[in-house]
C-alpha cells in the first residue's frame, strides 16, 4: 500500500488498468470503464427537443437514408 502513495497519477492509472484487464479481461475492463464515462448536458431535454413528433419508424427511415449517403 505504501508503494501507491509514491506513484504518479499516470502510474496509478496504468496499475489500475492492468488490474482491471487481469481480473476482467480486455472486454470486461472496457465495459467497466464505459459505465463511468461522464456525459454532459441533460439528455432528456435534448431528446425531447430533437425527437419531438418523431416515431420509431420515422427515425429508422432517417437512419437508413443516412447510411445510403
Amino acid at each position: 500500500m505504501s508503494q501507491i502513495l509514491h506513484r504518479t497519477p499516470v502510474e496509478i492509472q496504468k496499475a489500475g488498468w492492468d488490474a482491471l484487464k487481469k481480473q476482467l479481461g480486455l472486454p470486461g475492463a472496457l465495459r467497466f470503464l464505459l459505465q463511468y464515462e461522464r456525459g454532459e448536458g441533460d439528455y432528456t431535454k435534448l431528446r425531447k427537443k430533437y425527437f419531438k413528433g418523431k416515431t420509431v419508424k420515422s427515425l429508422v427511415n432517417d437512419m437508413r437514408k443516412e447510411r445510403e449517403i
